[in-house]
């Protein structure tokens, strides 16, 4: 079966939070962002995604790569991540499928549970990240 393929972005604040959300009906926090539509760039997908589930509006981000993991929501299948990067301190208003939306200090979040994208390639890029601070 065919990966799912995401755009997702791991947004900070430039003081050492991350922004996670969690989608309804799920227990997993992640980061912003969903799956890449039929003729979309991902960077085409990330800027609606964040528009819809977070209300954030960007023009640019900064690719980190792609990155593979299990998908947190779907058993038995593999979500491909073209992961970006943003500074943005914005207020998250949660909408579409998002139940949570909240900032959380990057050296904390590995206490949560994440999603195995998050914990396995997107926590270790944050942490650099704040040690950059």
């Amino acid at each position: 079966m065919a990966p799912i393929r995401i755009a997702a972005a791991l947004i900070d604040d430039g003081a050492g939070n991350m922004l996670l959300v969690r989608k309804a009906g799920t227990s997993a926090y992640m980061q912003a962002g969903g799956k890449i539509e039929p003729g979309e760039t991902p960077l085409e997908a990330l800027r609606r995604e964040l528009a819809e589930e977070i209300g954030l509006a960007i023009t640019e981000a900064r690719r980190l790569g792609r990155f593979q993991s299990p998908a947190a929501n779907e058993p038995g299948r593999v979500v491909e991540a073209e992961l970006f990067h943003l500074t943005a301190p914005h207020e998250p208003s949660a909408a579409a499928e998002i139940a949570e939306a909240r900032w959380v200090p990057i050296a904390e979040a590995a206490a949560l549970p994440l999603a195995p994208m998050t914990r396995t390639h997107v926590l270790p890029i944050a942490l650099e990240l704040i040690a950059r601070y």
